[in-house]
């Protein structure tokens, strides 16, 4: 049996439970954001840094992936709660530095809690663990480059694994990859492996390109929005902006969650009136509680009742489609009995949704994580394309397909090449303007680059960004896995639990962020980025850096390429750091869609990439078509006794950063490890509201009972056998292997659990890092804000 826990620093004894809240955002969010930006920054920091997040001569938010209004559109304040949080805890005043790490053993700092960690503060100097050290010392960065340069000769390509998170720029993210294969490896696992791949590889079979159809302003102009397994109010809240405009132009929204969430309940909007003083703006015009994996069924359903009722647009099927008949005939002989059954849903309930769907003149299909991290995930993502498909809802304005990101610039670095299955023509391009041949084997996505250094053919990794160790699952074999290297290296800002689960050596390259300057031989610099919907634009931060020890990105990379590679093939990686527009030239003829892009990037509020689909209804499908796909409905089967869970985020984090102990929309206050469960289920389970639980899973691949100790049950409104808690305590219970067919996504949605009596105490948890928990960078939630205490 392998048991979890997470170090703490607060005492559950503080926890409270209180009424959930029915609306977002308004005063309370407003006072939050400045009590946090004040506290952190200091009020000179505040002003410099807030007043340009967003804006289109300012810097980009390194939260979600929301895009920008226009920019003759954008409020002075053009960012949410969350976003303020995001910058707070980059820009903050505290600084971890030699002194720190010197007064601080691995193993102290491995008992304290990723709160803990964010909050010491930003890293000032190069730090080093070496072999058999017990402690971080501050190295020159010369040195830093050359063991990490001397290592990865030592290897063959494919035995070190490069690791991207959302953070990085579009130019970083280009350069690394450059590196990567120019070393002569694909092994490029990035975030997107374990949040919106299940997307990527449904959309690239469906419609031929991995991205959302739809821009802002479609968005605005949709008849009916469809929202699946995404909670806008806490993982992208300026989206609430954005369908309260929709709603005001007379849109319906339809929330489909097994948990109702305050911020589509109603929205408080701070930047008018009626948000601050007034009744705010109610969203979902129904909401449709789903069991948890239920989604695809639900779906095939609405399918059947619009070929019964033939609200099908032909012309589109008959001209841009393949393969309609197919579905048809599947949708057709759907057993209503079955779906009732798997949805948890009424067929009543499913006809008012899909009467809306009929309706409507043009939809928009948005999702998140609670649609994505599911086994049958690319199945249900494809039949969201079939609904698109049946009535002509791609390639037409104020409708389309709109998966959203949930971490910035996640989307644009797969654009530039972040990615372990690059197409054949990218790799032709990159040859073209390098003069080498990149290697063309598929490398390691995140899944099998942890079974690589678990099983030793693996030895050294390589994260830009991120926190690896606590966003992958499987959390105890994820930092067994990590720990069996010879060198783990982490370009980072702050602290994390991924810098306290090493290989026999490691090192931390502290970098720049979002919000600082950056000048470089040839003066100063700047980046860009992509959203969600297309959209490539720049950002330039306003703050000084934290420490004249800190290194850009770019300047990090170019470094580490030069030592390890040096001038193989004449590229010529000091030009890249000096002026970042040489690094936007090579894009321009590698990256397809980024003609002229130093010119299309500069432009106030950028520009958006093509779209096939969207621009022209034309897919670059093998068949030259949008594909109809038929999937059988193959929700799991759940033993009696067990519930179905979902991990999901706090209102108070972003991924695996915890920026505090409030989750005030759930009613949540001064601690995390609580469990949503159902009414009935407490009862059935032998339990009352209030008792502490361990949650258990049993993987049937594998002899591992997996163990998360100490969580609270909470009674809330949440469809029966259905069931949710926060990561990163939970993700220990997610198996490696439980992953989405095709995409290799982790499970984090849908994970089969028991609950006992817990064993830790009723109040507080064990201390001690040997075995904690991890998170999903990008998981998305599920919610409904009724307890039933």
């Amino acid at each position: 049996m392998t048991t979890t826990h997470d170090s703490q620093d607060y005492d559950e004894a503080d926890l409270s439970i209180e009424k959930p809240k029915t609306h977002a955002a308004g005063i309370t969010a407003v006072a939050v954001s400045m009590k946090r930006s004040l506290e952190r920054m200091g009020p000179t920091r505040t002003a410099k840094s807030l007043l340009k997040l967003n804006q289109a001569e300012g810097f980009d938010c390194m939260s979600c992936a929301w895009p920008d209004p226009d920019p003759g559109h954008r409020h002075a304040a053009e960012f949410c709660e969350n976003g303020a949080k995001a910058v707070a805890e980059e820009a903050t005043k505290r600084r971890a530095t030699p002194e720190f790490f010197a007064q601080h053993s691995i193993a102290d700092l491995d008992s304290h809690s990723e709160h803990w960690l964010g909050q010491q503060g930003r890293i000032t100097h190069p730090m080093v663990k070496r072999s058999g050290g017990t402690h971080y010392e501050a190295i020159d960065w010369d040195e830093a480059f050359t063991l990490i340069g001397d290592q990865l000769k030592s290897l063959t390509p494919d035995e070190a694994t490069f690791y991207t998170s959302g953070r990085a720029s579009n130019e970083s993210a280009f350069v690394y990859q450059l590196f990567v294969r120019a070393y002569g490896t694909n092994n490029l696992p990035d975030c997107s492996n374990m949040c919106h791949e299940s997307t990527s590889f449904a959309l690239q079979e469906a419609i031929g390109i991995g991205k959302a159809s739809v821009t802002l302003d479609d968005v605005y102009g949709a008849d009916l929005i469809i929202l699946a397994g995404q909670n806008p109010g806490t993982n992208h809240p300026r989206m609430l902006s954005a369908l309260e405009k929709a709603k005001q132009n007379g849109a319906k929204i339809i929330a489909i969650n097994p948990l109702r969430e305050a911020g589509l309940i109603n929205f408080k909007n701070p930047q008018t009136p009626r948000g601050m003083v007034g009744p705010g703006t109610d969203l979902e015009d129904l909401h449709l509680p789903i069991r948890i994996n239920g989604d695809l069924a639900l779906f095939q359903a609405m399918g059947k009742l619009l070929v019964e009722w033939d609200a099908l647009d032909h012309e589109f099927i008959d001209k841009y489609t393949n393969n309609f008949h197919l579905w048809k005939q599947h949708v057709s002989e759907v057993d209503w009995a079955e779906v009732e059954t798997v949805t948890g849903l009424t067929r009543a309930q499913i006809t008012e949704a899909t009467q809306m769907l009929r309706e409507s003149k043009g939809t928009v299909f948005c999702w998140a994580m609670g649609i994505t991290q599911h086994q049958n995930a690319v199945n249900t993502i494809k039949e969201i394309t079939n609904l698109a498909f049946a009535q002509g809802n791609i390639g037409k304005p104020n409708a389309g397909l709109f998966p959203v990101r949930g971490h910035s610039n996640v989307q644009g670095d797969r654009t530039m090449g972040i990615w372990e299955r690059a197409p054949k023509h990218f790799l032709d391009a990159l040859e073209k303007e390098f003069g080498f041949d990149p290697p063309r084997e598929n490398g390691l996505d995140t899944i099998d680059s942890i079974r690589a250094m678990r099983d030793g053919k693996v030895h050294f990794f390589l994260g830009l960004g991120g926190n690896f160790a606590q966003a992958a699952p499987d959390t105890n074999i994820t930092f067994d896995a990590m720990r069996n290297t010879k060198m783990t290296v982490h370009i980072s800002t702050k602290i994390n639990r991924s810098h306290l689960v090493t290989g026999d050596v490691a090192l931390i390259l502290p970098t720049k962020g979002r919000t600082e300057k950056d000048i470089q031989a040839g003066g100063p610099q700047w980046i860009s980025v992509e959203d969600s919907t297309c959209s490539v634009h720049s950002s330039r931060g306003p703050l000084d850096p934290p420490s004249a020890h800190v290194k850009s990105e770019v300047d990090i990379l170019t470094r580490i390429a030069e030592a390890t590679i040096g001038d193989r093939y004449g590229i010529e990686w000091k030009s890249f750091r000096d002026d970042y527009r040489t690094i936007r030239e090579h894009i321009s003829r590698v990256v397809p869609g980024c003609e002229g892009y130093e010119v299309n990037v500069r432009r106030p509020g950028g520009f958006i990439l093509p779209h096939p689909p969207r621009d022209s209804r034309t897919f670059p499908t093998t068949s030259g078509l949008g594909e109809f796909f038929v999937s059988p409905i193959d929700a799991l089967q759940v033993p009696p006794k067990h519930l179905l869970l979902q991990t999901f985020r706090s209102h108070d984090q972003f991924n695996t950063t915890i920026y505090g102990l409030s989750d005030r929309y759930r009613g949540i206050e001064g601690g995390r490890r609580v469990i949503f469960v159902n009414r009935d289920d407490v009862a059935e389970l032998g339990f009352r509201d209030g008792d502490f639980v361990d949650i258990t899973t049993k993987w049937d691949d594998d002899d591992v009972v997996r163990v998360a100790e100490n969580f609270r049950i909470v009674e809330y409104k949440t469809p029966k056998g259905s069931a949710a808690a926060y990561y990163p305590e939970t993700n220990p219970l997610v198996p490696l292997d439980s992953s989405a067919t095709d995409s290799n996504c982790p499970t984090s949605k849908s994970i089969i659990v028991s609950l006992s009596p817990a064993k830790a105490g009723s109040s507080t948890t064990s201390q001690g890092g040997q075995d904690r928990v991890g998170s999903d960078e990008g998981h998305k939630s599920q919610t409904e804000p009724e307890h039933l205490s």
